[in-house]
């Protein structure tokens, strides 16, 4: 049974959005992690508030509204009201709340970190199996191309990288890769490893390539 490697993409913080503010010269808001609430009769609306970066003028994103308090659990109620950390970044990152409330984010204010094996050409060349399987995990989908996670993780520069991908030795979820979609939890990565192994090794002394190819 082959291996499969981790690759794991960890945000630092929550995305800015883009929004002008109406009490200074900003364009950008920033999550406070709190969460306002307001329950009238059986119904109820919940709001995620952001600040202004400069003047720190409120701006509240709607994440529930006018739903009936019985439709979420206690559990979750209690997150809400103690402005539960975790939760407030489910929200922050949430694609489908920022566009229902019609504002956009901006994702390269995303602070990260990726964690990954780090393998050396003869780690890779003692491997028995042809492809090589990652699997990405990330608690949050944030506008990331694959390929830049991929040449991360694979120390890559641009120009090594596009060679892989010009010898169809990159796969996405048993699909060809695309160089410009965005990565989601889950996906999994299969690369061939004899081919990555010469892309390693290109501008390498001739004896290393040799003993690759007598392998």
């Amino acid at each position: 049974m082959s291996t499969q490697h981790i690759w794991e993409v960890k945000a630092k913080n929550t995305p800015l959005l883009k929004k002008k503010c109406s009490h200074c010269n900003s364009e950008r808001f920033q999550c406070s992690d709190k969460f306002r609430l307001n329950a009238q009769k059986k119904n109820i609306d919940i709001w995620l508030i952001y600040r202004c970066v400069k003047c720190n003028n409120t701006y509240n994103m709607a994440v529930f509204s006018r739903i009936r308090t019985e439709s979420i659990s206690k559990e979750i109620f209690n997150q809400f009201s103690e402005n539960d950390t975790e939760i407030a970044w489910k929200y922050a990152f949430s694609q489908e709340v920022i566009r229902k409330n019609n504002v956009e984010a901006d994702w390269e204010s995303v602070a990260y970190e990726i964690l990954y094996p780090n393998f050396s050409v003869e780690d890779l060349i003692n491997m028995n199996e042809e492809m090589i399987s990652f699997q990405i995990r990330s608690s949050f989908d944030f506008n990331m191309r694959l390929s830049t996670v991929t040449r991360t993780c694979l120390e890559l520069s641009s120009s090594k990288l596009n060679l892989l991908f010009e010898s169809d030795a990159v796969y996405c979820n048993e699909k060809p890769f695309q160089k410009m979609y965005k990565f989601k939890n889950g996906d999994v990565i299969k690369v061939n490893r004899q081919i990555l192994i010469n892309t390693y090794l290109i501008g390498k002394e001739n004896l290393f390539l040799s003993t690759v190819d007598g392998q």
